[in-house]
C-alpha cells in the first residue's frame, strides 16, 4: 500500500488511539514505514512546543496545563500530518478532540491490564501511574474504553502479539473498502 491509497492528501493516513502500554508509538512506525509516510507521535509534538519531557510538564504546570497543550498538538496534527499519527492516551478525554477525530480514520489499539502493565513498566515516567499505579492504570483503561471505541473505525487487540503481528492487522484493515469508507 502507498501513500496515495490514503483517504486523501489532506489528512493523516491513520491516526492511532489507545491507552499506555498498547503500542501506539511502536506500531505506528511500522505501519509509517510500510506505507512509505511520515510518523508522528502528538507527545513529540508537546515536548517541543513545551522544551522539557511530558513528566516535567506534569509535575511542573500540572495536568490540565499539559491538556491545553495536547488538544493544541492534537488539532495542529490532525490538520497538518499527512502519515501516521499516533495521539497519546488521553487525547480522546477532550471533546473537540473527539469531535475532530470522526473526519480521520481512527485505530483503536486496545490492550488490557496485564499487558498494558508489563508494557510500560508503572514506572515514574509516566505521571498519571505514580501513585497506586496498578489500580490507576485499570481506572484508566475502564473510563477511556468507551472513548476510544467512540471514535475508532477499527478496534485491534493487541494483547498477546507483537508489534509486527498488530501492525500488519491493522494494514490488513486499512486496505478493506469498506473501512477507507
Amino acid at each position: 500500500m502507498t501513500a496515495e491509497a490514503g483517504p486523501g492528501v489532506d489528512r493523516p493516513a491513520c491516526v492511532l488511539v489507545g491507552p499506555p502500554g498498547a503500542g501506539k508509538t511502536t506500531v505506528g512506525g511500522l505501519i509509517a514505514d510500510a506505507l512509505r509516510v511520515p510518523f508522528l507521535d502528538t507527545d513529540a509534538l508537546i515536548e517541543r512546543s513545551a522544551g522539557k519531557p511530558i513528566p516535567e510538564i506534569f509535575f511542573d504546570e500540572g495536568e490540565d496545563h499539559f491538556r491545553v497543550l495536547e488538544r493544541a498538538a492534537v488539532a495542529e496534527a490532525l490538520a497538518g500530518h499527512r502519515g501516521v499519527l499516533a495521539l497519546g492516551g488521553g487525547a480522546v478525554l477532550a471533546d473537540d478532540t473527539r469531535e475532530l477525530l470522526m473526519e480521520h480514520l481512527v485505530v483503536y489499539l486496545s490492550v488490557e491490564l496485564a499487558d498494558a502493565a508489563k508494557r510500560v513498566g508503572l514506572g515514574a515516567s509516566r505521571p498519571l501511574l505514580a501513585v497506586n499505579p496498578r489500580a490507576t492504570m485499570r481506572h484508566l483503561l475502564d473510563a477511556r474504553r468507551p472513548l476510544y471505541e467512540e471514535v475508532a473505525d477499527v478496534v485491534v487487540p493487541t494483547d498477546g502479539i507483537d508489534p509486527e503481528q498488530v501492525a500488519e492487522t491493522v494494514l490488513l484493515a486499512l486496505s478493506d473498502p469498506e473501512v477507507r469508507g
